[in-house]
């Protein structure tokens, strides 16, 4: 124990911040493991875009009140954590770390953290609610074959090893379109090329936590194959079983009906998807757009969690995921909407730049980093950052999910400069093609027409 706080206080001083842990993160594991963490889908922009719209949050500090007290504390579906950080799950853990399950959820436990243990784990849920029982959360990816037999079974499983909190992830409708993982071929089932061994032979510090953790695995599929089945058998049937994939309203509704404690449903991007689970009885949401793993065009989850937030009110629990690095980042979803948040990649850039114990660096740099903002803020606990003045520009407003049968009214119109709307018929009285006109509200600047179709 020793060892490890001098450890920990040695790398406070050095690795001050998360972002820095990135590039020793690179030099440590192998590039495929590496490139499967930072990178996601597409041309690769979401992810970048979520650190971008935290960073563009303003938050306005107030001074001279009472801060002795302060306090990162939450309540979360009726159990009391040190802070409003949630560890996220991360699929094939154990490949970017060998261990890495464990050991998060031994950081979970020790820093009074919840952790959200995941289908893909590499240690099976039952191990996980053993090791940190009073954290375990788990987060079910569905498999719908057989009208959902295997996906039903980890529910039973999840309850009878008493999860707190079940989440299902629902944006995973098809698996993503991730290139880098296909140029370097890290996918289900997995196939080692000899580029792939001559980069995992130039990270030795890997190899000795692979040789001790063992050949990492989906250990909660363990049950459903053939006794001494081999790693690329279970690789085989996580791909046929399109897991992630066929979650429908009615699907959640009868997930609802068998699930006895609090219910979550995570990858939440639109108000109108959070009322429906509302609606149908679950206790919280994650607004996420799954780190840009998924579908890269889509919003940044700070950008819409104000909408979500005002559309379901105090009613039901709403998380966020996606870009957090520091605990002022924290603060930020905190004023904007949320009741805690959800952190998977920055836990695994710990446990690959430092190792073992590289995820309670982590922990404590989060919790130290949010006990600073809400002091230095004046918030002093997470009431008061719900409280603090945001200046949030890029937060999408509740008309700004307007379908377009919902504009339908205003398209093939031509806004005229008295605020009026005529109808376009290819050129009435007062209109001039040649120079479109731009609507003007008495007394105001003049508006571009797109704000119409916003």
């Amino acid at each position: 124990m020793a060892d490890r706080d001098r450890r920990l206080a040695r790398w406070r001083m050095r690795y001050p911040t998360i972002a820095e842990l990135e590039q020793r993160a690179r030099q440590r594991i192998p590039y495929f493991a590496f490139e499967y963490l930072h990178d996601g889908t597409g041309d690769l922009s979401n992810r970048p875009h979520n650190i971008a719209a935290l960073r563009a949050v303003e938050v306005v500090p107030r001074y001279c009140g009472d801060v002795e007290a302060a306090s990162t504390a939450v309540r979360l579906f009726g159990r009391r954590y040190q802070a409003p950080v949630a560890i996220a799950p991360v699929g094939m853990d154990g490949a970017i770390w060998p261990g890495a399950t464990r050991l998060l959820a031994e950081t979970a436990r020790d820093a009074g953290l919840p952790y959200m243990t995941g289908t893909m784990a590499t240690t099976s849920m039952e191990e996980v609610s053993r090791m940190a029982p009073e954290s375990f959360w788990f987060q079910l990816y569905t498999m719908p074959a057989q009208d959902h037999r295997v996906s039903f079974d980890l529910i039973r499983r999840a309850e009878a090893a008493g999860a707190l909190v079940l989440a299902v992830t629902v944006d995973v409708p098809a698996p993503g379109r991730r290139v880098r993982d296909m140029r370097n071929g890290f996918s289900v089932p997995r196939r080692i090329t000899p580029r792939m061994m001559a980069g995992a032979l130039t990270r030795p510090a890997w190899l000795a936590a692979l040789a001790r953790a063992g050949m990492p695995h989906f250990e909660n599929m363990a049950p459903y194959g053939r006794p001494g089945a081999r790693k690329s058998e279970y690789d085989l049937f996580v791909k046929g079983a399109r897991s992630g994939s066929g979650v429908a309203w009615d699907t959640l509704a009868r997930i609802r009906e068998r699930w006895p404690r609090a219910l979550v449903v995570k990858g939440i991007m639109h108000p109108g998807d959070a009322e429906k689970a509302l609606a149908l009885g679950c206790d919280g949401v994650v607004v996420s757009n799954h780190g840009g793993r998924q579908f890269d065009p889509a919003p940044t989850s700070i950008d819409v969690l104000p909408a979500i937030r005002a559309a379901v009110g105090d009613r039901m629990s709403v998380l966020m995921d996606g870009g957090i690095l520091s605990g002022f980042d924290v603060l930020k979803a905190l004023a904007c909407g949320a009741d805690a948040v959800l952190v998977g990649r920055a836990f695994m850039l710990g446990l690959a730049a430092l190792g073992a114990d590289g995820a309670r660096h982590v922990a404590l740099t989060l919790m130290e980093e949010l006990r600073i903002a809400l002091v230095q803020t004046g918030a002093r606990d997470l009431a008061g950052a719900a409280r603090l003045a945001v200046r949030h520009r890029d937060a999408w407003r509740l008309e700004d999910f307007e379908v377009a049968a919902e504009r339908s009214p205003l398209r093939g119109q031509t806004p005229r400069v008295d605020g009026r709307i005529e109808a376009s018929n290819g050129g009435g009285e007062g209109s001039d093609p040649a120079s479109p006109p731009r609507l003007r509200a008495p007394g105001s600047d003049p508006v571009s027409t797109n704000e119409l179709n916003r």
